[in-house]
Parts: structure tokens; C-alpha cells; sequence
């Protein structure tokens, strides 16, 4: 793997599949009792957030806890930023504290990419703007091989917000990378410029592409990043865009639900489709951001290949105090 995750495009199908076999492996720890390995015991994870997040913070927080590091929460609230500071004045003060890695969260696209090249440490991108959040879809890959025994050839639909979902561009990415077919479903104004050119098929009719799917992602309308008016109204978008349990019963009988969260219930999708305990993955999907993140602070910073069986044996009988 690179030294930074920055993108999903930087991914080969060999480093996807080593971080989601590496997260299966780690998963064990979940399981017992001290969740706790000490893996990365003296190293320090710094999780650098310029907006507001619950489940990617306190996910990346979990994963390097358990797996022993030292942990630093900055939030741009009630910090220097609010005095002025800049990303790089900031950056520069956390390379001075000597931290190994630190995880971006950040409202301008390519932000990570400027921090990496400031800072020795290790960069992660946990979303940048309308561009990325590759930790995702990592997360997304590790829960869809939970339920199917390949991507090749396996049918994804991404519906919603397009235009505005790093985690859709992520998705993109890493599905193809796998050999899984991508189709996006939104209204005209919600697909990006030039979408013809991400290699995946586009459609305007959720009902017309429902019965092919095996997985449906569902995508948040985000109202925070929106400056003009992109459909006629909420209502209307739910009608026609809303996943319903109507529509859920022409999927077919094996296709899963998924939503990166936070979910507007009611409006993307209905409660009885997120909560359906026979197709949504949607929990599975927080509880296995957990493990990824863990593969990936373990793979970047230094961790033993998993894959050797001298690294499994001392995974398997390491624990500390939690």
C-alpha cells in the first residue's frame, strides 16, 4: 500500500482485497471481552476534524484505541481555527508533536492531499468536500463480500445525491477496481459533469433498474451542501427516488439495502427498509467501519502481514487492559 490514503483510485485490487481481509481477521477482536491488541502501543493517531461527523469520528477513534495507539481529537470548534489558524499553521504544529498518523475530515476538496504533503505522518481522508471518503467505501466492500462471494460481475445501484457524495465517488472507484457493475439512478440534476466518463451505466427511473440490483446503496440528499433548488420538492424526490417498502419488494430476494448514514427517514428512504432485519446491512455497515479503519491504521503503520501465520498467533493471544 501507499503511505497515505488519499483515494480510492490509489487502491489496486490487491490492496483492497489485503485491507478487507486484513479488517475479517482483525474482526476477532470485537468479539472478545477486552477488546483491546497491543499492536500499535506507543504510536499516536491524531483525528483532524474540520466538520462535523459522529460515526467516522468515533469509528476511527475505536479503531486505534483498540488497537492500543494514543489517541489526539482535534476539532476545528473551539481551537485555533476559530482564531485564524491555517490548515498548514495547523499541520505544522502536529508534526511538531510527533504524531504517526492523522485522519482528515475536511469541508474543502483536496484538503488531505495538501496535508500529505506537509506532514511526515501517515495521511488518512475521511472525506474531503464533494470528492472522497475512501474509508467508506472500503467499509462498503468489506459488508457487500459479507453477503456475495465476488464483485465481478456483481450489480450495484447508487441512488440519490450524486452530485454532492464523496462516498459515491469512492464507491465508483473501488467497485470498479473489483469488476463490479456501478449503475447511478438520480434525477438529471443531481449527476455530475461528465458522468459518462466514470465508466459506469446512469439512469433517471429507480423502478426501471430495481429488479436487476444485488446491492442498493442509498445515498443522503444533502440539503448543507446544496445551493440551488435541484428538484421541485422533498416530497416529490421521495416519490419518485425514495426507497420504499413497495419498491423493496420488487428487488430481488437476495439484494441487500445499504446507506452510508446519517439517513433522512422518510425522504432517501423508509423506516421499515432501514430497519428490515432480511435486507438492510446498514448496522453492519457502522460495526464493520470499526474493522476497516483497524486494517488500515494496522496496515499503514507498520503492522505484520496478517496473512503470515506468526501474525494471526499473536492476534490471537495478545490482549491488554482495557
Amino acid at each position: 500500500m501507499n503511505k497515505h490514503l488519499l483515494s480510492a483510485g490509489d487502491l489496486s485490487a490487491a490492496d483492497i482485497t489485503r485491507v478487507l481481509d486484513t479488517a475479517g481477521h482483525l474482526a476477532a477482536v470485537t468479539d472478545r471481552a477486552i477488546k483491546k491488541v497491543p499492536t500499535l502501543r506507543g504510536r499516536t493517531v491524531c483525528n483532524l476534524f474540520f466538520e462535523d461527523s459522529t460515526r467516522t469520528r468515533i469509528s476511527f477513534e475505536l479503531a486505534a484505541k483498540r488497537l492500543s495507539a494514543d489517541v489526539i481529537n482535534f476539532s476545528a470548534k473551539g481551537s485555533s481555527v476559530s482564531k485564524g489558524e491555517s490548515l498548514k499553521d495547523t499541520a505544522i504544529t502536529l508534526e511538531a508533536m510527533g504524531v504517526d498518523a492523522i485522519v482528515i475530515r475536511h469541508g474543502a476538496s483536496g484538503a488531505p492531499v495538501r496535508l500529505a504533503n506537509w506532514v511526515k505522518a501517515h495521511v488518512i481522508n475521511a472525506g474531503d468536500g464533494t470528492h472522497e471518503h475512501p474509508t467508506q467505501a472500503l467499509l462498503d466492500l468489506y459488508t457487500m463480500r459479507e453477503h456475495f462471494p465476488s464483485f465481478e460481475g456483481l450489480r450495484v445501484a447508487i441512488v440519490g445525491d450524486v452530485l454532492h457524495s464523496r462516498v459515491a465517488r469512492s464507491n465508483v472507484l473501488a467497485l470498479r477496481t473489483m469488476g463490479a457493475e456501478v449503475t447511478l439512478v438520480a434525477p438529471p440534476t443531481l449527476l455530475p459533469a461528465r458522468v459518462d466518463t466514470w465508466g459506469v451505466a446512469t439512469s433517471y427511473d429507480l423502478d426501471a433498474v430495481l429488479a436487476k440490483q444485488d446491492v442498493v446503496m442509498v445515498l443522503r440528499i444533502q440539503l448543507e451542501r446544496q445551493q440551488d433548488s435541484y428538484f421541485p420538492s422533498v416530497r416529490e424526490y421521495a416519490r419518485l427516488y425514495g426507497l420504499d417498502a413497495r419498491r423493496l419488494e420488487t428487488m430481488a430476494p437476495h439484494a441487500i439495502v445499504m446507506h452510508p448514514g446519517p439517513m433522512n427517514r422518510g425522504v432517501e428512504i423508509a423506516a421499515e427498509v432501514a430497519d428490515s432485519i432480511e435486507r438492510s446491512v446498514i448496522a453492519s455497515q457502522v460495526t464493520n467501519g470499526i474493522n476497516v479503519r483497524m486494517a488500515l491504521l494496522y496496515l499503514l503503520l507498520g503492522g505484520p502481514d496478517i496473512r503470515s501465520a506468526q501474525a494471526q498467533a499473536a492476534l490471537a493471544t495478545s490482549e491488554v487492559p482495557a
